[in-house]
């Protein structure tokens, strides 16, 4: 069986945990198409070789969840080039036997624009700079991390390749005020009436 839930969303919103309780529930294989674009960032020197030559042991690397990590892949990521190298990876990845759950920024818009599912996870910025600053345990503060959600939200979005946006046919779960057991409910409740139509 083929099926394609294609989650989207900017940093922090929960789409990874998200992404990951779904796979889990449904049985479908996992990307955090994130890390393949914080690997490339953080391989340094030139991102389109980095990218072209990325193996499962840059996947594999301490600090691709860093505040910098996160930094350095937004910035691959608005390359032209960069994206054209990771797109075949992705889309192999998305179609393949037994369902598979891609997360990322534009995953239902470019990537896998006829995924059966299409989920858009968002939340004020305020929100996500507290949860991300809590996660990342840096020594920095918390109005650091909010400039930083802010400036990488305009970058991912302002981008001319692929930008970060819902897809037309996506459906927007803000998790601002929900927990994280209400944000999986929800999106379970979605792909299972999905499943349910496809028989």
């Amino acid at each position: 069986m083929h099926f394609t839930v294609a989650i989207d969303g900017p940093a922090a919103a929960g789409k990874g945990t998200i992404s990951r309780a779904v796979s889990r529930e449904f049985g479908f294989a996992h990307l955090d198409t994130g890390l393949l674009y914080r690997a490339v960032g953080m391989k340094g020197g030139d991102p389109i070789l980095a990218a072209r030559s990325l193996s499962s042991d840059d996947l594999a690397r301490d600090g691709l969840r860093s505040l910098d990590a996160g930094e350095a892949a937004s910035r691959v990521a608005a390359l032209p080039d960069v994206r054209a190298a990771l797109v075949a990876f992705q889309r192999e990845f998305a179609r393949r036997e037994g369902g598979a759950v891609l997360d990322g920024r534009d995953i239902g818009t470019v990537i896998c624009p006829d995924a059966e599912v299409k989920l858009f996870v968002t939340a004020s910025a305020e929100t996500r700079a507290r949860r991300r600053w809590l996660e990342a345990g840096e020594d920095c503060s918390y109005e650091d991390v909010l400039a930083q959600v802010r400036a990488r939200d305009l970058r991912d979005a302002g981008r001319a390749d692929a930008p970060m946006l819902a897809a037309e046919d996506a459906i927007t779960l803000d998790t601002t005020e929900m927990t994280v057991t209400q944000a999986i409910e929800a999106a379970k409740v979605f792909i299972a009436q999905r499943l349910a139509e496809r028989g």
